[in-house]
């Protein structure tokens, strides 16, 4: 296949260099937009083409994988060396599967939960990895995401000490110390195919870190909406970050305020069609209406808020210089690839509840300063932090612009953290006996920065409390997982988390509802992150407590207890009521007025809630509690779907959603003997029900349809199917 390249960055040169193509383990750190990606692409076809191995690609999110996915899909096409194509798959979710059909794809891309869901369930593919692509692996300085890169990359190293790695990251401090625990060489550089140039603005001028100055024009009050525009204004796309949702928002608004005359014609109807689209993106709700009205304008939000189909259309419009300007919560920053000829960094403080205000580390700066700069498109990329005085513009150019970012530390010695994977270190026999459990994690990257000590010390508490709860077992050196041990770990709960669940299971509560299960699981230590009840919502969910005590699993906290502990109780009850809304067909839009939760957040919650409620029903099983399965398995599903318990037959068609099942259901077709049985012309004259999907429900319904209508019906469809793709 032709790829168009001709020639390697300096970083791709040197990784070939240090041996990459040659099966050596190395660590390549080098800016955004390098060629890291390139890199692991030809690594991995070396691996599948000419070696006939395997090749898992770890990323942390699902959305970067989606996006790996499909840059790994066009090398579909290559043949390897016994004549079959190279075959490309992903996985993601479900974490109680062993997924032995990945077995059939090369190329695997997978989030780094998932990778460790699949070592816990033994799977055997995995044994057949020749090398593993690990981006973004400084993450593993987070402390809820890191851990898990770390104990992956460990475990792969214990079953195949030959094995592969190619580390990829932006430039880190202490790559050296990273190294040597993968055993690895590393290429670390700063070098950039687009320039870049930082600098901090100060009402309107911009002091740059070359010693250089300029001044921009005033258009608005806020320094970094003028400066927005003046990059719109020379031909740019602008990213503003900022520390907030309602900061982003904001900030959109502000400066769609001013965009107006600086687009053209054609930008401004190709923004008016991104708008009618983005207001047919899932549930109409008001977040849909405000960004719909925005982009009209040639701005946007974007945050975690954001329902998925909503986030692609408007990823998809700035990356066609569609939209202009992008303000964005710091979360883009570690996510998809997004870049604008100008990242403007609005608020470099972070507020987090009980810490208040504090500065965002130089490695933050580091990643969100690395999306400017598009290639191809600019010639040179800048980064600009927003000052509000003398003394703080001095501040942020010694404090980020001029300073290196911090060392990577591991965070894998907290108890939270490290309690699942001591025990599914047992549960899949990676360990037999104490000492190799000790052992194993003295070969982690905690275990190389510190003591070993250290962290043998949190581990022999935890395998106290595996041993006091029951899930494993001791007899002599021995060490095993019990059944209930061993489904834990399959299930990827917390052995915390399965505590509270058994103990729920076990004790009941005096009224079992829905409401008494999706109050269970959002008291587990799993449900992260927790709703946060605000003030005024206090006492309503007070009332709500009350009113509905006898149904909950745990008691609630009594008056002489403390304050926190009854907000986290009220916490857990407003998650609960909201996903009881959810599954009793409350709209998105009703949601986000009723308890501020917006679609990003209640999908993710959906989620966590799915996963749970399915490892309630395996523990249910276990435990011998098969009065309530059959209370569960269609919760599970109801929460799924967002459904009242009549629709579940017609929310499992495909392109049947929950506004559209309520549709069918209300105008009397309640059934999938109704839908079979229904002419037509009654399906396509509801609302939301047009040609195609009346199509497709009578394909998977059966019926008989008259062959003039069917025609009918296959001529709108190709009709459609054309306006789609004019438009």
């Amino acid at each position: 296949m032709k790829t168009g390249i001709s020639d390697l960055f300096p970083p791709q040169e040197e990784a070939i260099r240090c041996g990459v193509l040659e099966g050596k383990t190395l660590v390549l750190a080098s800016p955004t937009a390098s060629g890291k990606t390139l890199t692991a692409e030809l690594c991995a076809l070396r691996h599948v083409i000419e070696l006939g191995g395997k090749v898992i690609y770890l990323t942390p999110l699902r959305a970067l994988a989606n996006e790996k996915y499909e840059e790994f899909r066009k090398y579909q096409t290559l043949q390897k060396h016994d004549g079959r194509r190279v075959r490309v798959g992903i996985s993601t979710g479900d974490f109680d599967r062993r997924d032995p059909w990945l077995n059939r794809y090369d190329i695997i891309v997978a989030t780094n939960e998932k990778a460790d869901s699949l070592l816990r369930h033994r799977s055997e593919w995995m044994n057949a990895l020749s090398l593993v692509v690990a981006d973004e692996i400084h993450l593993l300085n987070d402390s809820e995401r890191g851990p898990t890169l770390e104990v992956v990359l460990a475990r792969l190293m214990q079953i195949n000490p030959q094995i592969q790695i190619l580390a990829l990251s932006a430039t880190i401090r202490n790559v050296d110390e990273l190294a040597t625990w993968l055993k690895a060489d590393y290429v670390t550089t700063d070098w950039r195919p687009v320039p870049l140039s930082e600098g901090v603005l100060l009402h309107q001028e911009i002091q740059m870190k070359d010693g250089g100055a300029s001044t921009i024009e005033k258009h608005a009050r806020t320094p970094s909406i003028n400066l927005a525009i003046h990059i719109v204004k020379s031909g740019g796309q602008a990213l503003i970050f900022t520390s907030t949702r309602r900061n982003a928002v904001s900030a959109a608004r502000k400066v769609g305020n001013e965009l107006q005359p600086f687009l053209s014609k054609p930008t401004q109807r190709a923004l008016r069609l991104v708008s009618k689209r983005m207001l047919m993106a899932g549930e109409r709700t008001r977040v849909n209406e405000l960004l719909a009205e925005l982009v009209k304008n040639g701005s946007a939000f974007h945050h975690a808020g954001l329902g998925g189909s909503l986030r692609k259309l408007l990823e998809d419009a700035f990356r066609k210089g569609k939209i202009k300007v992008l303000a964005a919560t710091p979360t883009l920053a570690f996510g998809v690839n997004l870049p604008a000829r100008a990242v403007i960094i609005q608020d470099y403080r972070r507020y987090e509840v009980g810490y208040g205000y504090y500065p965002i580390a130089v490695l933050e700066y580091k990643q969100m300063a690395g999306r400017a700069g598009r290639p191809k498109y600019d010639k040179t990329g800048e980064a600009i932090l927003v000052a509000k005085t003398d003394d703080e513009r001095d501040y942020l150019m010694e404090s980020y612009i001029m300073a290196e970012p911090e060392r990577i530390w591991s965070k894998l010695a907290v108890e939270r953290i490290l309690r699942p994977h001591v025990l599914s270190t047992i549960a899949a026999k990676y360990a037999h006996t104490e000492q190799g459990v000790y052992e194993f994690f003295s070969k982690t990257f905690y275990a190389y920065q510190y003591d070993p000590k250290a962290i043998n010390i949190v581990i022999a508490k935890i395998l106290r409390f595996l041993h006091n709860e029951k899930m494993v077992d001791v007899s002599g050196k021995n060490v095993t997982a019990t059944t209930f041990g061993s489904r834990i770990s399959e299930l990827y709960l917390d052995p915390a988390s399965a505590v509270l669940l058994r103990d729920a299971l076990n004790n009941r509560a005096p009224y079992l509802t829905d409401l008494s299960f999706l109050h269970m699981i959002a008291r587990t230590p799993d449900m992260y992150p927790k709703l946060r009840p605000y003030s005024r919502e206090i006492d309503q969910l007070a009332i709500f407590a009350e009113d509905h005590k006898e149904e909950f699993m745990f008691p609630p906290p009594s008056d002489a207890e403390d304050n926190h502990e009854l907000e986290e109780f009220l916490g857990e009850v407003k998650l609960g009521w909201v996903l009881q809304s959810w599954i009793d067909e409350v709209t998105e839009d009703q949601m986000i007025e009723r308890f501020r939760v917006q679609p990003g957040d209640l999908y993710r919650l959906i989620r966590t809630a799915e996963w749970l409620l399915h490892a309630s029903r395996e523990l249910a099983r276990l435990l011998g509690h098969k009065d309530l399965v059959p209370l569960v398995s269609p919760l599970m599903e109801r929460t799924t779907k967002g459904v009242r318990a009549e629709l579940l037959p017609l929310v499992r068609m495909e392109g049947v959603g929950r506004v559209r099942a309520r549709i069918l259901f209300n105008s009397g077709l309640k059934t999938l003997k109704d839908l079979k049985h229904s002419p037509v012309n009654r399906l396509t004259a509801l609302p939301l029900i047009g040609s195609r999907l009346a199509k497709k429900i009578k394909e998977q319904v059966g019926g008989f349809v008259k062959r003039n209508q069917w025609e009918k019906l296959e001529n709108e469809d190709g009709e459609q199917q054309s306006l789609a793709k004019y438009s």
